[in-house]
């Protein structure tokens, strides 16, 4: 039959009007008098695009090479840094041609069950540029960007067998302010500030902050799993290049692959801060259910009585009691609760334990305190073992296992960090890991991981004031971060004062936030104790108040109708200034500060906006609450 010539011609201009939705021309933008092909990538945002990062991907013709820049605000951020990726069967770093371009929106919204907020929209730009080489070769560059990011990945079809390399690496001005971590497969190093060209040769951990282009630029990475590797930055001093490499020599693939993202969290301050972006680029949630998955304050006994307290029934009750009474939801009970025996009868019940736990969590589910177990990763390495241990610890009734030891990012790793995620959410065990990689968006896809190490916390004995006021625009960016402050009987082996140690439990954003203190030193301090009674794990809103990488860092966390403020400081004592821009109105203002006795309280009405001033002792800080104010509200307290 006959195509009426009207509905013919609709039709046409239907396809082409969806072909240019998604394909734009073949050739690119031409450098006057050059041999680049250039394509610009820049956020949904039209209206604040001024402000917005903006990528720019160059192919030499000559070469056959790519590169991609980042500028934010018509300044450069990341200058012109080398693209591709090497297989074995396929050298996809230079000889490339281009083919063609396609772009879509990303618009999604999420709900998240711990972090800087519960409430998440992600609004991106996605565009996606075909090349292949001479012999056919096939890449694909994707890349993203949004109010707060740029980030890049590679697509690949089958058949080029395992990658040897990338050809990535971030090419930052010389003289960019640089705040690194040396590498470390437990993620534990401290960070110190470089310039981008100072810093000595050598590995750092891939989440490293740069002063550029009139802000920040942290670097990250995103979508992390066993079909990859995990990555660290190389760097030769005298030169800003930090180039990518992978925890393995080859990675083996057996089918199409995407790899990670590279992603570059950008802005001033108070939005690299307050940025969601490696979550944001992660795959949505794989857990169906998570009404069990419940944030919280944890009571953790290492710090308090060590591997002794772990092994006794008696000790762990009193901590129970002591979690009970301050109505705090969680004990930790770490190394030393069991032990592994060829001789034991796994039809028991009670298999591979001394007995005891069983009778611990039902004690502590009578007083309304739930238990989270510290378990090696070594136990959990086959299917036989996880086989017996996941279920018991569900029929048990534990809430969560802190996992500990992988120190590695290897891809045999992060396949096994696949199969335990799968697992523990489906045997409803929350996760805290140590000894770990770093989130890279796991929160958003496994909702169930509620913290992780992957930082040097409250146990190492080297930490410094300038390491601890730098960690919340550098690892606690990305993710939950299990520091566990609190630990008031290490005195000299913390750097930082009481009222500091106060403000790190919301400084410092944990979905499980372990205090790592005794009941004798919360007792010492009641002021402290009862803050920790009241500060939550799960927050509906951040935002960053003042800041210096290295220098100072107050954070603002809102939940419900109160900000809870934890300020950290490195250097001699002063009287801090801090803007309270937590919104309009009169505000009754709480803050926890170092006396010449110990901890004071003090209060005060201030309106949104006005300057909160806080003294501040040496390598000092503080703690508060803010809520709002009306006549008769004396206290924040509830």
């Amino acid at each position: 039959m006959a195509v009426p010539i009207r509905t013919a011609v609709a039709a046409l201009c239907a396809g082409l009007a969806a072909t240019l939705f998604i394909t734009v021309p073949a050739r690119a933008d031409q450098d006057a008098g050059s041999h680049v092909q250039v394509w610009a990538v820049s956020g949904p945002e039209r209206a604040a695009a001024a402000h917005e990062p903006r990528a720019r991907v160059s192919l030499d013709d000559t070469t056959g090479t790519l590169s991609l820049s980042v500028s934010h605000g018509g300044r450069t951020v990341i200058e012109p840094s080398p693209v591709g990726i090497v297989t074995q069967q396929a050298d996809l770093s230079q000889d490339l041609r281009f083919l063609h371009r396609k772009d879509r929106l990303v618009d999604e919204r999420y709900r998240s069950k711990s972090g800087k907020r519960l409430e998440r929209r992600v609004l991106m730009n996605e565009t996606r540029l075909s090349f292949a080489t001479a012999a056919g070769a096939r890449l694909d560059l994707v890349v993203r960007a949004s109010a707060d990011g740029i980030a890049y990945r590679y697509v690949l079809p089958a058949g080029y067998g395992g990658v040897l390399g990338e050809a990535s690496a971030f090419n930052l001005p010389p003289d960019a302010s640089a705040w690194l971590s040396t590498y470390r497969a437990d993620n534990e190093g401290q960070f110190a500030q470089h310039t981008a060209a100072t810093a000595p040769t050598g590995e750092y951990s891939d989440q490293a902050l740069f002063a550029t282009g009139g802000g920040y630029t942290l670097l990250a990475e995103s979508d992390l799993t066993g079909t990859y590797s995990g990555a660290r930055l190389a760097h030769d001093q005298g030169t800003g290049t930090y180039r990518i490499k992978l925890a393995d020599p080859t990675v083996h693939t057996d089918g199409p692959l995407a790899t990670p993202w590279r992603a570059m969290v950008t802005g001033d301050l108070a939005t690299v801060t307050r940025s969601t972006f490696t979550d944001d680029l992660a795959p949505a949630s794989k857990v169906a259910d998570t009404s069990w998955i419940r944030p919280g304050t944890v009571l953790w006994t290492w710090l308090a009585g060590g591997k002794e307290a772990g092994q006794s029934l008696a000790a762990q009750k009193a901590y129970v009691d002591y979690a009970a009474e301050r109505h705090w939801p969680y004990e930790a009970v770490d190394a030393g609760w069991y032990f592994k025996t060829d001789e034991w009868d796994t039809t028991d019940p009670n298999w591979q334990t001394n007995s005891w736990m069983p009778e611990l969590v039902e004690y502590a589910r009578a007083k309304g305190v739930g238990i989270i177990v510290w378990i090696h990763q070594r136990d959990l390495d086959t299917p036989e073992e996880r086989a017996q241990w996941l279920p018991t610890l569900e029929r048990w009734g534990v809430k969560g296992v802190k996992i500990d030891f992988m120190d590695s990012e290897a891809q045999s790793m992060l396949q096994w960090y696949d199969t335990i995620l799968q697992e523990t959410a489906a045997h409803h065990l929350m996760v805290n890991f140590h000894g770990s990689t770093v989130p890279k968006g796991i929160q958003r896809t496994w909702p169930q991981v509620m913290t992780l190490e992957g930082v040097a916390g409250e146990e190492k004995r080297t930490n410094t004031a300038a390491h601890l006021t730098t960690l919340p625009f550098t690892r606690n960016i990305i993710g939950s971060m299990d520091f566990t402050p609190g630990a008031f009987q290490r005195v000299g082996l913390r750097p930082n004062s009481d009222a500091a140690e106060v403000g790190l439990t919301v400084a410092y954003e944990s979905g499980l936030q372990m205090f790592a203190g005794t009941p004798e030193s919360y007792d010492a301090r009641p002021l402290a104790r009862d803050y920790f009674d009241q500060v939550p794990a799960a927050w509906d809103d951040t935002r960053l108040l003042a800041g210096r990488p290295g220098r100072e860092a107050v954070l603002a966390r809102r939940s419900g109708d109160r900000w809870f403020l934890g300020g950290v400081y490195a250097g001699t004592a002063h009287t801090a200034e801090v803007p309270l821009t937590i919104g309009s109105g009169r505000w009754l203002v709480e803050t926890i500060r170092d006396g010449a006795e110990g901890l004071v309280q003090d209060r005060q009405v201030l309106r949104g906006g006005d300057s909160l001033s806080v003294d501040v002792v040496d390598n000092g800080g503080f703690a508060g609450i803010a809520c709002p104010w009306r006549p008769g509200v004396t206290t924040c307290s509830r």
